[in-house]
């Protein structure tokens, strides 16, 4: 007899999200839109999306009492799995939320750590996010526990928590100890690692989650990486050698950052992104079919302030310029407005193209306008060995 196996049903998810004196509704809309992404790279369908305007989120609830019930009642009603929140909770608004609420609830900074659990492939990055894991949790331990006994799975609950529901605040602190030693070890082996590849020179791959920095390094150095279009699809460092003419260089491709990156991500992924900050020089990739391209530029531009690297030498890269388009409208009112892509000799008359000298279009899936990238690679790179290697000219 045949045995019927049912699909596992997906997660359904509410997000809520708050505009503030600190942040405009389209901005509210955009970190929803990019909310729902990771909701979506987690796994989980979103069927509705609430908004409020406050000026502040609400101390106990983080919406106000009236929205909360509403949502509340919604998420009951439509037996809805996961309520996302689109900042991170504080403890007693996670426990006063959790009070209410019968279903499971999130937020942002959970959800990303989520994501980079499931991406987690070696023991670095597993060890990185398991400490971020518990250095999120250990403030949260009362009301986490009440929250973690009704043993549910699915988004959210990979990592530690699931497993020691009965670990104390004692116990928690030497987790993070112990993990933090053992960072450091691979901090050390990592620091060998970097010093033994110091005689090239090396470049970076740097940029927002999703730009195609894997892609492009599949196509630079002729390699195997995946790349997939979801958030943080690479989470492990990469580093390859490659060659363009006679000139070999080593290419890193690293985590891509996010707006409102946690805190504890940042802290404890330091050694991966120490390959940034002894990069050479940056490879900054920019997805500029994104239709706010520009607030990602700027996001990746201060992430690197804070890591150290913000004075380094940059490539800025625009890639995806095969899925750029702009809305066209007709002098006629009464025709409708279309959709129109824009020619490479259009993108280099833009004001980014005049304002960046060392400025490339590229579209690394179609493999468009690479030759120029490369021979801007070249120029830098040639240059950087030269005043390293001054005796070794001869090889160009």
């Amino acid at each position: 007899m045949a045995i019927l196996i049912h699909p596992k049903k997906q997660e359904t998810a509410i997000l809520v999200g708050v505009t503030t004196q600190k942040q405009t509704e389209k901005q509210t809309e955009e970190y929803l839109d990019e909310l729902a992404f990771l909701a979506e790279t987690a796994g989980a369908k979103t069927v509705k999306i609430y908004t409020q305007k406050l000026e502040t989120p609400h101390v106990k609830t983080f919406v106000g009492t009236g929205k909360f019930i509403e949502i509340c009642q919604y998420a009951e009603m439509h037996e809805v799995d996961t309520i996302i929140f689109d900042e991170e909770l504080s403890p007693s608004q996670l426990r006063n939320i959790e009070k209410a609420a019968k279903c499971k609830i999130l937020d942002r900074t959970t959800l990303i750590l989520d994501i980079f659990a499931a991406r987690a492939q070696t023991a670095a990055a597993s060890t990185q996010v398991e400490l971020a894991q518990y250095q999120y949790l250990l403030p949260r331990l009362t009301g986490l526990w009440t929250h973690l006994e009704r043993q549910r799975g699915g988004i959210g609950m990979r990592g530690p928590g699931e497993k020691e529901i009965e670990t104390d605040r004692r116990i928690i602190r030497d987790k993070i100890s112990l993990l933090k030693k053992q960072l450091k070890k691979i901090d050390r082996q990592k620091a060998v690692q970097r010093q033994n590849r110091k005689a090239l020179v090396r470049a970076s791959l740097v940029g927002y989650t999703n730009a195609g920095k894997s892609t492009l390094m599949n196509l630079l150095s002729k390699s195997d990486i995946f790349a997939e279009n979801k958030l943080f699809a690479t989470l492990d460092t990469t580093v390859r050698k490659v060659v363009i003419e006679n000139l070999p260089f080593l290419m890193s491709d690293t985590v891509g950052f996010i707006r409102k990156l946690p805190h504890h991500l940042v802290e404890s992924f330091k050694s991966t992104l120490d390959e940034v900050r002894e990069a050479d020089i940056l490879i900054h990739v920019v997805d500029i079919s994104h239709y706010n391209f520009e607030e990602q530029l700027e996001t990746v531009q201060k992430t690197l302030a804070e890591i150290g690297a913000g004075e380094k030498k940059q490539i800025l890269v625009f890639n995806k310029i095969d899925a750029f388009s702009y809305t066209k409208k007709e002098d006629d009112d009464l025709t409708p407005s279309t959709r129109e892509n824009v020619s490479l000799e259009e993108f280099q008359k833009t004001w980014f193209a005049k304002e960046n000298t060392l400025c490339v279009f590229i579209s690394a899936k179609k493999k468009q306008n690479i030759e120029r990238l490369k021979s801007i690679l070249y120029k830098e790179i040639r240059a950087i060995h030269q005043e390293r290697y001054p005796y070794n000219s001869f090889l160009y």
